[in-house]
């Protein structure tokens, strides 16, 4: 027989809808109780030299993933189809070739297309149009988000208002099309994690947030900013993230990175989503850093979820 729920059950029932809404919202999705505690993608990225050197096909992407790795969801890169955004029929395409695999399109990661803090306003505004076409193609593509750079110059007060400028409005037309507009940490000031939080905080929209990579901290003059703070700085925004990697030693592990700490800064955070594998090392070949990676995620994953039982 049903009962009436009381008051409280009530409240503490719309509480728990609203945050898993929330978390959904963030492409980080708490888990449900058989669920990993966070799922892997792979970034094209990870094969970017057998891309640029013709001997691999974007189109052909999603199969690799799926088929050589064991992995279903991808993360596509501008660069690889820069002249196909508007041809309808090559995303058509694309995304039926994905759909076959049972493989899914997350996000587009977008360079090129101008500096959204731009100093010159003009430029600013061009900027943010030039990636109008990107959130069309993933809309298209049936992604959660487009991931776009937060270059700027000026002081650092003055580049937090251009970037979060810039940002506002392009993640005004993606909201249109309920999409995310994600920015990684890739140079400059967006290397730093304060600047980055503060930013988000400057753009202070649901549809704006980050992707913290656990390796592009670099400041520029040698310098590096701590990537476990600038990870942790960048978490409450985050709508995916990137688990890059370079080199590993005799057991498997990065060396530049501590994997096992850095997927608890992450999960800490209430992230559930996917990890990306962003392999860029030259050690190893493209196909062997990505399962490196890939088995080391799994490795991490399965030792937090034991710690937890």
């Amino acid at each position: 027989m049903n009962t009436p729920l009381s008051r409280r059950q009530v409240l503490s029932s719309g509480l728990t809808l609203a945050a898993a809404a929330a978390m959904s919202e963030q492409g980080g999705s708490a888990p449900r109780p058989k669920d990993p505690l966070f799922r892997i993608s792979l970034a094209e990225w990870s094969h970017h030299k057998a891309l640029f050197a013709g001997k691999m096909d974007h189109l052909e992407f999603a199969h690799i993933a799926k088929h050589e790795y064991g992995i279903e969801a991808v993360e596509y890169v501008n660069q690889f189809f820069k002249d196909k955004a508007e041809d309808k029929g090559y995303l058509r395409q694309l995304k039926t070739r994905a759909a076959d695999e049972g493989v899914k399109i997350l996000l587009i990661m977008c360079d090129g297309e101008g500096n959204l803090g731009d100093s010159a306003v003009e430029k600013r505004m061009k900027a943010v149009e030039n990636h109008y076409k990107w959130v069309d193609a993933a809309k298209t593509l049936g992604c959660h988000s487009i991931r776009v750079n937060a270059a700027s110059d000026g002081t650092y007060a003055e580049q937090v208002e251009r970037a979060a400028d810039g940002l506002h409005r392009l993640t005004e037309y993606a909201t249109k099309q309920k999409l995310n507009v994600i920015v990684e940490n890739h140079g400059g000031l967006s290397s730093n994690g304060a600047w980055l939080a503060e930013v988000m905080r400057k753009v202070n929209h649901p549809r704006c947030g980050t992707l913290p990579d656990f390796g592009n901290f670099h400041l520029g003059d040698g310098k590096e900013y701590d990537r476990y703070k600038g990870v942790g700085e960048m978490m409450p925004y985050a709508k995916a993230v990137s688990a890059k990697s370079n080199d590993f030693d005799a057991a498997g592990n990065e060396i530049h990175t501590d994997y096992s700490k850095m997927v608890r800064i992450v999960l800490a955070a209430g992230y559930h989503g996917y990890m990306g594998i962003e392999y860029e090392g030259s050690i190893l070949s493209e196909a062997d850093g990505i399962k490196a990676t890939k088995t080391l995620l799994e490795r991490v994953r399965s030792q937090v979820e034991q710690a937890k039982a």
